[in-house]
Protein backbone atom coordinates (compact mmCIF):
# COMPACT_ATOMS: atom_id res chain seq x y z
CA UNK A 1 0.00 0.00 0.00
CA UNK A 2 2.72 2.39 1.16
CA UNK A 3 5.04 1.60 -2.39
CA UNK A 4 1.22 2.37 -4.37
CA UNK A 5 0.92 5.85 -2.49
CA UNK A 6 4.32 6.68 -3.19
CA UNK A 7 4.41 5.90 -6.64
CA UNK A 8 1.00 7.94 -7.37
CA UNK A 9 2.10 10.84 -5.45
CA UNK A 10 5.17 11.06 -7.78
CA UNK A 11 2.91 10.98 -10.70
CA UNK A 12 0.41 13.89 -9.53
CA UNK A 13 3.75 16.29 -9.03
CA UNK A 14 5.09 15.03 -12.94
CA UNK A 15 1.35 15.47 -14.24
CA UNK A 16 0.95 19.17 -12.29
CA UNK A 17 4.79 19.96 -13.23
CA UNK A 18 3.87 18.88 -17.13
CA UNK A 19 0.66 20.45 -17.02
CA UNK A 20 3.10 24.15 -16.71
CA UNK A 21 5.71 23.42 -19.21
CA UNK A 22 2.46 22.96 -21.61
CA UNK A 23 0.28 26.05 -20.76
CA UNK A 24 1.23 28.33 -24.06
CA UNK A 25 3.96 31.48 -23.07
CA UNK A 26 1.35 34.41 -21.63
CA UNK A 27 1.53 37.71 -23.36
CA UNK A 28 3.27 40.56 -21.81
CA UNK A 29 0.82 42.01 -19.09
CA UNK A 30 -0.16 45.79 -19.37
CA UNK A 31 1.20 48.06 -16.72
CA UNK A 32 -1.30 48.79 -13.67
CA UNK A 33 -0.22 51.28 -11.65
CA UNK A 34 -0.41 51.41 -7.80
CA UNK A 35 -3.98 51.06 -6.24
CA UNK A 36 -5.74 50.58 -9.45
CA UNK A 37 -9.34 49.76 -9.69
CA UNK A 38 -10.30 46.08 -9.73
CA UNK A 39 -10.99 45.66 -13.07
CA UNK A 40 -7.75 46.12 -14.06
CA UNK A 41 -6.59 42.66 -12.62
CA UNK A 42 -7.81 38.97 -12.35
CA UNK A 43 -8.84 37.87 -9.65
CA UNK A 44 -10.32 34.52 -9.89
CA UNK A 45 -8.70 31.30 -10.31
CA UNK A 46 -9.43 27.70 -10.02
CA UNK A 47 -7.18 24.94 -8.28
CA UNK A 48 -6.68 21.15 -8.43
CA UNK A 49 -4.27 18.84 -6.04
CA UNK A 50 -3.97 15.71 -5.13
CA UNK A 51 -2.11 14.22 -1.50
CA UNK A 52 -1.93 12.07 1.29
CA UNK A 53 -5.01 11.63 3.94
CA UNK A 54 -4.48 10.12 7.51
CA UNK A 55 -5.47 10.55 11.13
CA UNK A 56 -1.85 12.50 12.31
CA UNK A 57 -0.72 15.43 11.89
CA UNK A 58 2.44 17.94 12.83
CA UNK A 59 0.82 19.14 15.70
CA UNK A 60 1.29 15.90 17.94
CA UNK A 61 -2.47 15.26 18.51
CA UNK A 62 -3.51 11.52 18.26
CA UNK A 63 -7.17 10.07 18.66
CA UNK A 64 -8.25 6.43 19.18
CA UNK A 65 -5.89 5.02 16.69
CA UNK A 66 -2.22 5.74 16.68
CA UNK A 67 -0.94 3.94 13.98
CA UNK A 68 -0.75 5.90 10.57
CA UNK A 69 -2.20 4.99 7.27
CA UNK A 70 -2.06 7.11 4.74
CA UNK A 71 -4.19 7.52 2.12
CA UNK A 72 -4.67 9.39 -1.66
CA UNK A 73 -7.07 12.68 -1.47
CA UNK A 74 -8.07 14.76 -4.00
CA UNK A 75 -9.42 18.58 -3.90
CA UNK A 76 -10.33 21.41 -6.51
CA UNK A 77 -11.26 24.82 -5.42
CA UNK A 78 -12.67 28.09 -7.11
CA UNK A 79 -10.94 31.12 -5.37
CA UNK A 80 -12.80 35.37 -5.16
CA UNK A 81 -9.29 37.30 -4.69
CA UNK A 82 -10.68 40.59 -2.91
CA UNK A 83 -7.11 42.22 -1.76
CA UNK A 84 -3.64 41.08 -2.97
CA UNK A 85 -3.66 38.96 0.44
CA UNK A 86 -6.86 37.95 1.10
CA UNK A 87 -9.46 36.09 -1.03
CA UNK A 88 -12.62 33.33 -0.65
CA UNK A 89 -12.40 30.09 -1.81
CA UNK A 90 -15.14 27.31 -2.24
CA UNK A 91 -13.25 23.76 -1.99
CA UNK A 92 -14.52 19.99 -2.56
CA UNK A 93 -11.99 17.51 -0.76
CA UNK A 94 -12.59 13.32 -1.50
CA UNK A 95 -11.06 10.36 -0.55
CA UNK A 96 -10.77 7.80 2.14
CA UNK A 97 -8.76 8.13 5.99
CA UNK A 98 -8.10 5.15 7.91
CA UNK A 99 -5.88 4.55 10.87
CA UNK A 100 -5.39 1.44 13.15
CA UNK A 101 -4.37 0.66 16.86
CA UNK A 102 -2.27 -1.74 18.78
CA UNK A 103 -0.10 -3.29 16.08
CA UNK A 104 -2.99 -3.53 13.79
CA UNK A 105 -5.52 -5.40 15.54
CA UNK A 106 -8.03 -2.61 15.54
CA UNK A 107 -8.30 -0.91 12.80
CA UNK A 108 -10.83 1.72 11.17
CA UNK A 109 -11.46 3.03 7.61
CA UNK A 110 -13.48 6.18 6.46
CA UNK A 111 -15.08 6.91 3.11
CA UNK A 112 -15.42 10.73 2.07
CA UNK A 113 -18.07 10.71 -0.58
CA UNK A 114 -18.26 14.27 -0.89
CA UNK A 115 -17.53 17.99 1.41
CA UNK A 116 -17.75 21.00 0.45
CA UNK A 117 -15.61 24.11 2.52
CA UNK A 118 -15.87 28.04 2.04
CA UNK A 119 -12.51 28.96 3.57
CA UNK A 120 -10.37 32.50 3.82
CA UNK A 121 -7.29 32.28 2.30
CA UNK A 122 -4.77 34.63 4.45
CA UNK A 123 -1.45 35.59 2.51
CA UNK A 124 1.13 35.97 5.27
CA UNK A 125 3.90 37.58 2.76
CA UNK A 126 4.46 38.20 -0.83
CA UNK A 127 8.17 37.32 -1.01
CA UNK A 128 9.95 39.06 -4.14
CA UNK A 129 13.38 38.78 -5.10
CA UNK A 130 13.80 39.68 -9.02
CA UNK A 131 10.02 40.92 -9.80
CA UNK A 132 7.15 43.01 -8.89
CA UNK A 133 4.98 39.85 -8.65
CA UNK A 134 4.84 37.68 -5.38
CA UNK A 135 7.05 34.48 -6.39
CA UNK A 136 6.60 32.69 -2.84
CA UNK A 137 3.83 33.00 -1.00
CA UNK A 138 3.27 31.51 2.33
CA UNK A 139 -0.24 31.50 3.43
CA UNK A 140 -2.78 30.56 5.89
CA UNK A 141 -6.68 29.31 5.52
CA UNK A 142 -9.57 28.47 7.41
CA UNK A 143 -13.02 28.16 7.19
CA UNK A 144 -15.82 26.47 7.48
CA UNK A 145 -17.68 23.11 6.13
CA UNK A 146 -20.08 20.08 5.52
CA UNK A 147 -18.98 16.78 4.64
CA UNK A 148 -20.55 13.64 4.15
CA UNK A 149 -18.52 10.53 5.36
CA UNK A 150 -18.80 6.35 5.55
CA UNK A 151 -17.08 4.88 8.26
CA UNK A 152 -15.87 1.56 9.13
CA UNK A 153 -14.39 0.04 12.12
CA UNK A 154 -13.01 -3.39 13.25
CA UNK A 155 -12.60 -3.55 16.62
CA UNK A 156 -11.79 -6.59 18.81
CA UNK A 157 -12.61 -8.43 15.84
CA UNK A 158 -16.30 -7.24 15.37
CA UNK A 159 -16.85 -4.96 11.89
CA UNK A 160 -19.51 -2.22 12.47
CA UNK A 161 -20.38 -0.39 9.68
CA UNK A 162 -21.87 3.11 9.50
CA UNK A 163 -24.41 4.66 6.69
CA UNK A 164 -23.47 7.92 5.41
CA UNK A 165 -23.36 10.56 8.08
CA UNK A 166 -23.46 14.60 7.46
CA UNK A 167 -21.34 16.84 9.69
CA UNK A 168 -19.80 20.54 10.00
CA UNK A 169 -15.98 20.25 10.07
CA UNK A 170 -13.32 23.29 10.56
CA UNK A 171 -10.78 23.26 7.38
CA UNK A 172 -7.40 24.98 8.13
CA UNK A 173 -3.78 25.35 7.65
CA UNK A 174 -0.40 26.39 5.87
CA UNK A 175 1.07 26.31 2.53
CA UNK A 176 3.66 27.75 0.26
CA UNK A 177 2.46 29.11 -3.65
CA UNK A 178 5.16 29.01 -5.76
CA UNK A 179 4.63 31.06 -8.96
CA UNK A 180 5.85 29.46 -11.96
CA UNK A 181 3.67 32.01 -14.63
CA UNK A 182 1.55 34.99 -15.14
CA UNK A 183 -1.42 33.29 -13.92
CA UNK A 184 0.29 29.51 -13.02
CA UNK A 185 0.91 28.81 -9.26
CA UNK A 186 2.16 25.65 -7.63
CA UNK A 187 0.58 24.86 -4.10
CA UNK A 188 1.86 22.75 -1.79
CA UNK A 189 0.15 22.91 1.52
CA UNK A 190 -0.87 20.98 4.82
CA UNK A 191 -4.50 21.07 6.70
CA UNK A 192 -6.08 19.84 9.76
CA UNK A 193 -9.70 19.39 9.51
CA UNK A 194 -11.93 19.52 13.00
CA UNK A 195 -15.36 17.05 12.35
CA UNK A 196 -17.66 18.32 14.70
CA UNK A 197 -18.47 14.33 15.31
CA UNK A 198 -16.52 11.79 17.19
CA UNK A 199 -17.79 9.26 14.62
CA UNK A 200 -15.51 9.81 12.52
CA UNK A 201 -13.38 6.77 13.06
CA UNK A 202 -16.38 4.45 13.80
CA UNK A 203 -15.98 4.37 17.53
CA UNK A 204 -18.82 6.13 19.19
CA UNK A 205 -19.23 8.20 22.00
CA UNK A 206 -16.94 9.77 24.55
CA UNK A 207 -13.80 11.58 23.81
CA UNK A 208 -12.30 14.38 21.47
CA UNK A 209 -13.56 15.48 18.57
CA UNK A 210 -12.06 13.49 15.40
CA UNK A 211 -9.56 15.10 13.20
CA UNK A 212 -7.53 14.48 10.34
CA UNK A 213 -5.09 15.91 8.04
CA UNK A 214 -4.26 16.27 4.22
CA UNK A 215 -0.32 17.27 2.86
CA UNK A 216 -1.42 17.63 -0.74
CA UNK A 217 0.57 19.31 -3.84
CA UNK A 218 -1.25 20.82 -6.40
CA UNK A 219 -1.62 23.58 -9.17
CA UNK A 220 -3.87 27.03 -9.55
CA UNK A 221 -4.84 28.60 -12.84
CA UNK A 222 -5.53 32.47 -13.01
CA UNK A 223 -8.89 32.76 -14.87
CA UNK A 224 -9.80 35.79 -17.28
CA UNK A 225 -7.75 38.01 -19.99
CA UNK A 226 -4.08 36.84 -19.98
CA UNK A 227 -2.78 40.02 -20.52
CA UNK A 228 -4.16 41.93 -16.95
CA UNK A 229 -1.69 40.30 -13.87
CA UNK A 230 -3.18 38.27 -11.24
CA UNK A 231 -4.45 39.86 -8.03
CA UNK A 232 -2.81 37.19 -5.56
CA UNK A 233 0.38 37.84 -7.60
CA UNK A 234 0.32 41.81 -7.44
CA UNK A 235 2.98 43.40 -4.57
CA UNK A 236 1.32 46.83 -4.07
CA UNK A 237 4.66 47.98 -2.11
CA UNK A 238 6.75 46.93 -5.23
CA UNK A 239 4.69 48.56 -7.42
CA UNK A 240 4.35 51.86 -5.84
CA UNK A 241 8.64 51.85 -5.93
CA UNK A 242 8.19 51.09 -9.14
CA UNK A 243 6.27 53.87 -10.02
CA UNK A 244 8.36 56.07 -7.97
CA UNK A 245 11.77 54.65 -9.55
CA UNK A 246 10.28 55.33 -12.94
CA UNK A 247 9.09 59.11 -12.38
CA UNK A 248 12.52 59.94 -11.21
CA UNK A 249 14.51 58.50 -13.76
CA UNK A 250 12.54 60.31 -15.86
CA UNK A 251 12.44 63.16 -13.89
CA UNK A 252 16.58 63.15 -14.03
CA UNK A 253 16.33 62.18 -17.78
CA UNK A 254 14.21 65.95 -18.09
CA UNK A 255 16.87 67.70 -16.26
CA UNK A 256 19.84 66.21 -18.35
CA UNK A 257 17.75 66.81 -21.77
CA UNK A 258 16.95 70.83 -20.60
CA UNK A 259 20.43 71.48 -19.34
CA UNK A 260 21.76 69.52 -23.08
CA UNK A 261 19.40 72.23 -24.70
CA UNK A 262 20.84 75.14 -22.88
CA UNK A 263 24.15 73.89 -23.74
CA UNK A 264 22.60 74.22 -27.11
CA UNK A 265 21.20 77.12 -27.45
CA UNK A 266 24.26 79.44 -25.67
CA UNK A 267 26.51 77.43 -28.91
CA UNK A 268 23.63 78.90 -31.22
CA UNK A 269 23.72 82.15 -29.97
CA UNK A 270 27.40 82.43 -29.83
CA UNK A 271 27.04 81.46 -34.03
CA UNK A 272 24.38 84.07 -34.00
CA UNK A 273 26.46 86.95 -33.08
CA UNK A 274 29.51 86.09 -35.28
CA UNK A 275 27.24 85.94 -37.79
CA UNK A 276 25.47 88.93 -37.80
CA UNK A 277 29.15 90.44 -37.66
CA UNK A 278 29.53 88.35 -40.37
CA UNK A 279 26.47 89.91 -42.50
CA UNK A 280 26.99 93.56 -42.39
CA UNK A 281 26.30 94.92 -45.24
CA UNK A 282 27.58 98.92 -45.46
CA UNK A 283 25.99 99.70 -49.11
CA UNK A 284 22.84 97.99 -48.25
CA UNK A 285 22.51 95.65 -51.70
CA UNK A 286 21.77 92.87 -49.80
CA UNK A 287 25.25 91.12 -50.16
CA UNK A 288 27.39 91.31 -46.59
CA UNK A 289 30.23 92.98 -46.91
CA UNK A 290 32.53 89.83 -46.40
CA UNK A 291 31.39 88.68 -49.79
CA UNK A 292 30.74 91.57 -51.59
CA UNK A 293 33.08 92.09 -54.48
CA UNK A 294 31.54 95.71 -55.34
CA UNK A 295 31.06 97.65 -52.06
CA UNK A 296 30.22 100.55 -53.26
CA UNK A 297 27.15 99.59 -55.20
CA UNK A 298 24.71 102.73 -55.63
CA UNK A 299 21.29 102.18 -53.50
CA UNK A 300 18.51 100.24 -55.07
CA UNK A 301 21.42 98.92 -57.62
CA UNK A 302 20.48 95.51 -59.25
CA UNK A 303 23.20 93.05 -57.80
CA UNK A 304 24.46 89.40 -58.34
CA UNK A 305 25.25 86.85 -55.54
CA UNK A 306 28.94 88.66 -55.71
CA UNK A 307 27.48 92.68 -54.57
CA UNK A 308 28.40 93.43 -58.32
CA UNK A 309 25.86 95.02 -61.04
CA UNK A 310 23.61 93.11 -62.89
CA UNK A 311 23.97 93.84 -66.65
CA UNK A 312 20.47 95.29 -68.17
CA UNK A 313 18.62 92.46 -69.27
CA UNK A 314 17.94 92.20 -73.17
CA UNK A 315 14.28 92.21 -73.91
CA UNK A 316 13.00 88.47 -75.18
CA UNK A 317 13.15 87.00 -78.43
CA UNK A 318 9.66 85.40 -79.23
CA UNK A 319 10.24 82.51 -81.41
CA UNK A 320 7.11 82.14 -83.63
CA UNK A 321 6.19 77.98 -83.26
CA UNK A 322 3.98 76.49 -85.49
CA UNK A 323 2.73 72.43 -85.05
CA UNK A 324 1.65 71.04 -88.42
CA UNK A 325 -0.37 68.29 -89.44
CA UNK A 326 2.15 66.12 -89.88
CA UNK A 327 3.52 66.91 -86.36
CA UNK A 328 0.15 65.72 -84.74
CA UNK A 329 0.06 62.37 -86.63
CA UNK A 330 3.77 61.64 -85.41
CA UNK A 331 2.29 62.61 -81.63
CA UNK A 332 -1.47 60.65 -82.37
CA UNK A 333 0.63 57.43 -83.66
CA UNK A 334 3.10 57.29 -80.46
CA UNK A 335 -0.27 57.65 -78.48
CA UNK A 336 -1.80 54.68 -80.33
CA UNK A 337 1.36 52.82 -79.62
CA UNK A 338 2.03 53.61 -75.96
CA UNK A 339 2.15 50.56 -73.81
CA UNK A 340 2.83 49.67 -70.49
CA UNK A 341 3.41 46.16 -68.29
CA UNK A 342 0.06 45.53 -66.69
CA UNK A 343 -0.46 47.73 -63.15
CA UNK A 344 3.41 48.82 -63.79
CA UNK A 345 5.43 52.24 -65.27
CA UNK A 346 7.42 50.13 -67.53
CA UNK A 347 7.05 50.87 -71.40
CA UNK A 348 6.65 48.26 -73.37
CA UNK A 349 9.26 47.93 -76.12
CA UNK A 350 6.87 47.55 -78.95
CA UNK A 351 6.05 51.40 -78.22
CA UNK A 352 9.69 52.50 -78.83
CA UNK A 353 9.31 52.91 -82.66
CA UNK A 354 6.85 55.55 -82.29
CA UNK A 355 8.46 57.29 -79.33
CA UNK A 356 11.92 58.16 -81.25
CA UNK A 357 10.01 59.83 -83.92
CA UNK A 358 8.34 61.80 -81.19
CA UNK A 359 12.40 62.77 -79.80
CA UNK A 360 13.48 63.62 -82.77
CA UNK A 361 11.15 66.20 -83.19
CA UNK A 362 10.95 67.81 -79.66
CA UNK A 363 14.59 67.78 -81.15
CA UNK A 364 14.50 69.16 -84.76
CA UNK A 365 11.58 71.75 -83.85
CA UNK A 366 12.20 72.69 -80.21
CA UNK A 367 8.51 72.29 -79.22
CA UNK A 368 7.19 71.60 -75.90
CA UNK A 369 5.41 68.55 -74.76
CA UNK A 370 2.81 68.11 -71.96
CA UNK A 371 2.38 65.15 -71.20
CA UNK A 372 -0.85 64.02 -68.93
CA UNK A 373 -1.12 60.32 -67.36
CA UNK A 374 -4.95 59.00 -66.92
CA UNK A 375 -6.21 55.89 -65.51
CA UNK A 376 -9.86 54.39 -65.06
CA UNK A 377 -11.44 54.14 -61.34
CA UNK A 378 -10.20 50.63 -60.64
CA UNK A 379 -8.51 50.28 -57.58
CA UNK A 380 -7.40 53.52 -54.90
CA UNK A 381 -7.25 56.88 -55.86
CA UNK A 382 -3.74 56.94 -53.89
CA UNK A 383 -2.72 53.98 -56.41
CA UNK A 384 -4.06 55.22 -59.52
CA UNK A 385 -2.70 58.92 -58.94
CA UNK A 386 0.86 57.73 -57.85
CA UNK A 387 0.73 55.22 -61.63
CA UNK A 388 -0.65 57.80 -63.77
CA UNK A 389 2.24 60.04 -62.69
CA UNK A 390 4.97 57.48 -63.00
CA UNK A 391 3.78 56.98 -66.30
CA UNK A 392 3.74 60.24 -67.29
CA UNK A 393 7.37 60.54 -65.76
CA UNK A 394 8.59 56.61 -67.55
CA UNK A 395 7.45 58.75 -71.40
CA UNK A 396 9.17 61.76 -70.13
CA UNK A 397 12.25 60.05 -69.27
CA UNK A 398 12.67 57.48 -72.31
CA UNK A 399 12.14 60.81 -74.24
CA UNK A 400 15.14 62.88 -73.05
CA UNK A 401 17.28 59.51 -73.05
CA UNK A 402 16.69 59.72 -76.80
CA UNK A 403 18.20 63.60 -76.48
CA UNK A 404 14.94 65.44 -75.90
CA UNK A 405 15.62 68.50 -73.64
CA UNK A 406 13.76 67.63 -70.14
CA UNK A 407 13.19 71.26 -69.10
CA UNK A 408 10.55 71.28 -72.47
CA UNK A 409 9.30 68.21 -71.18
CA UNK A 410 5.86 68.41 -68.58
CA UNK A 411 4.78 65.70 -66.72
CA UNK A 412 1.70 65.23 -64.67
CA UNK A 413 -0.43 62.39 -63.01
CA UNK A 414 -4.42 63.01 -63.18
CA UNK A 415 -5.39 59.34 -62.01
CA UNK A 416 -9.07 58.62 -62.73
CA UNK A 417 -10.18 62.59 -62.31
CA UNK A 418 -10.38 63.05 -66.24
CA UNK A 419 -12.30 60.25 -67.96
CA UNK A 420 -13.52 60.16 -71.93
CA UNK A 421 -15.48 57.13 -71.83
CA UNK A 422 -17.89 55.49 -69.32
CA UNK A 423 -15.29 53.72 -66.42
CA UNK A 424 -18.51 50.92 -66.45
CA UNK A 425 -17.40 48.82 -69.25
CA UNK A 426 -14.24 47.07 -70.00
CA UNK A 427 -14.22 49.37 -73.02
CA UNK A 428 -14.76 52.55 -71.30
CA UNK A 429 -11.86 51.71 -69.13
CA UNK A 430 -9.16 51.13 -71.40
CA UNK A 431 -9.51 54.28 -73.20
CA UNK A 432 -9.33 55.67 -69.59
CA UNK A 433 -5.90 54.21 -69.28
CA UNK A 434 -4.18 56.82 -71.53
CA UNK A 435 -1.37 58.53 -71.50
CA UNK A 436 -1.69 62.38 -73.79
CA UNK A 437 0.42 64.15 -75.57
CA UNK A 438 0.29 68.27 -76.13
CA UNK A 439 2.57 69.90 -78.58
CA UNK A 440 3.03 74.01 -78.08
Amino acid sequence: MRMNLTKTGFLAAAGILSVTQLVAQAPALNEVKPFAPETEYRTWSVGVHVGLLDQSNLIGIRRQFDQVKSNLGYGVYVKRQILPGFGIQAEYIGGKVAGAYKDNDNTFETKLPWSAALSANVTLANINWRYHEGIIKPYLNVGLGAMGFEPSANINGATNSYEQTTELFVPGGVGLKFAVANDIAIDLGYRLNLVQSTNFDGVRGGGSKDIFSYAHLGVEFALGDRSKPFLANSNPVSAMQKEYTAQYDELVAQKAAVEAQKAENEKLKSQLERLYADLADDDGDGVANRYDKCPDTPEKTKVDGAGCPLPEPKAPVVQQITVTDEDRRVVDEAIQNLEFDLGKATIRSTSHASLNKVAALLIEKNFSLKLAGHTDNTGSMQTNMRLSKERAEAVKAYLVSRGANPSRIEATGYGPTQPIASNNTAAGRQQNRRVEFTLY
